[in-house]
This record gives structure tokens, C-alpha cells and sequence, in this order.
């Protein structure tokens, strides 16, 4: 099955890079793994500062550890598996089989829904640790990358929402077998297939052959005589 199947062509043709970093599907992955490293890089380098009662650091977020954590694992988790999405994309044209490509394309709607919602709730969650921060020196000191961390979280979940549509897109395009049956059909144009003899509709005497196995029945056998009454 070597038909176009999946929003992809057949298996083992040449990859064009041009029209592959052009596609919707490359940008939005690009999009959202740059909006990753966004969101955890602040809150790596700048979301933690020191208390103004002590030299310990604590979390720009309300003192929440949890909302800091929360952000650097949901960002480093997007950054990963949009570059290995992006590898999957590369190779998906090489899958020969239609059970594999209907497994990464399952792989791929299962993966983007569940991280579109997770990326709803961190944007939620450090928002409202944000809202509930105390004003102070060091929350002006952080509060830019506090922010941006926030603004990418809500600019991820319009993107990994946008990959999960054109995923399920692909997987609602399923196999096309028409381009399978095309190429069977052309291969066998050329073969000419052996038909009845063509003639005029009456045969000629010549053509006429007795059928085998015949012989001259004798009315009269020997040794036999009809009775007379």
C-alpha cells in the first residue's frame, strides 16, 4: 500500500525541502517550539530571586516553587517533543506502511490535544500566581520574564491547538487507495489480454469437424432376425 495516505504521498519519494519548511504543519512546529524556550528559559535564568529577608532564592510566582516547576517541565517538554515531531514530519514520507502512519499520526492528535490542555492550565495557573505576587524589588526585577512566560503560555496553547486540527485533519484523510488502484490499472494497460477469435458470424464448411468418438451405426446386426408374426 504504497498510495497516498495520511496527508503524504508514496513512500520512498524524495523529500522537497523548499515545500516542506512551507507547509503549515513545519511552521506551527517551529512557532511552538521557539514559544518553549520562551517560557522556561525566564523562569530558568530570571524566575527566581532572593526574599528580602534572607539570601535564599524563592519563586517569582507568588514564592510558589510548584508554579516555577510546573513552568520549566510543560516548556522543556514542549521544546523535545517539538523537535521530535519535527524529526517525525522528515521521515513520515519513508513510512512504507499505513499501519505505522496511522499509529505517528495517532500519536501526534493524542500528544497535541493533551498538551494544548496542559498549556490552558500552566498559562492559568501562573497567571493567577502572578496576580497574587506582593509587590516588591524583586518582583520588579523579575517581573519581565514573569510576564513573558505568561504571554508565551498563552501564545503555545493557540499553536499546539492549531497543530492538534491540522493533526486530526490528516488522520480524517486516511488512506487514499485511489492512487494505488491508478498505478495497478497503468501497469497493466500495456498487457494485452488474450481475446475470443473474432469472425464473421458464419462458418464455413471447412472449418467444420466431425465430432470424435462416431461411428456408423449398423440398423441390421448380424446374427439377428426380426421375428415374423
Amino acid at each position: 500500500m504504497e498510495g497516498a495516505s495520511f496527508g503524504a504521498g508514496r513512500a520512498g519519494a524524495a523529500l522537497d525541502p523548499v515545500s516542506f519548511a512551507r507547509r503549515p504543519q513545519t511552521l506551527l512546529r517551529v512557532a511552538s517550539w521557539v514559544f518553549s524556550i520562551a517560557v522556561f528559559g525566564p523562569i530558568v535564568n530570571e524566575g527566581y530571586v532572593n526574599t528580602d529577608s534572607g539570601p535564599e532564592l524563592r519563586c517569582v510566582f507568588n514564592g510558589n516553587a510548584g508554579a516555577c516547576r510546573f513552568g520549566v517541565a510543560l516548556g522543556l517538554g514542549a521544546f523535545l517533543a517539538c523537535a521530535a515531531f519535527l524529526l517525525l514530519d522528515v521521515r513520515f514520507q519513508q513510512i512504507s506502511s499505513v499501519r505505522d502512519r496511522r499509529r505517528a499520526v495517532l500519536l501526534d492528535l493524542g500528544f497535541s490535544g493533551l498538551w494544548s490542555f496542559l498549556w490552558f492550565v500552566g498559562f492559568c495557573f501562573l497567571t493567577n500566581q502572578w496576580q497574587r505576587t506582593a509587590p516588591g524589588p524583586s518582583t520588579l526585577q523579575a517581573g519581565d520574564a514573569a510576564r513573558a512566560a505568561i504571554a508565551f503560555s498563552f501564545f503555545s496553547i493557540l499553536s499546539w491547538v492549531a497543530l492538534t486540527v491540522k493533526a486530526l485533519q490528516r488522520f480524517r484523510l486516511g488512506t487514499d487507495m485511489s492512487l494505488f488502484a491508478t498505478e495497478q490499472l497503468g501497469t497493466g494497460a500495456g498487457q494485452a489480454y488474450p481475446g475470443y477469435p473474432v469472425g464473421s458470424g458464419v462458418e464455413g464448411t471447412e472449418t467444420y469437424q466431425s465430432p470424435p468418438f462416431t461411428e456408423t451405426l449398423d440398423t441390421s446386426p448380424k446374427g439377428y432376425q426380426v421375428p415374423a408374426y
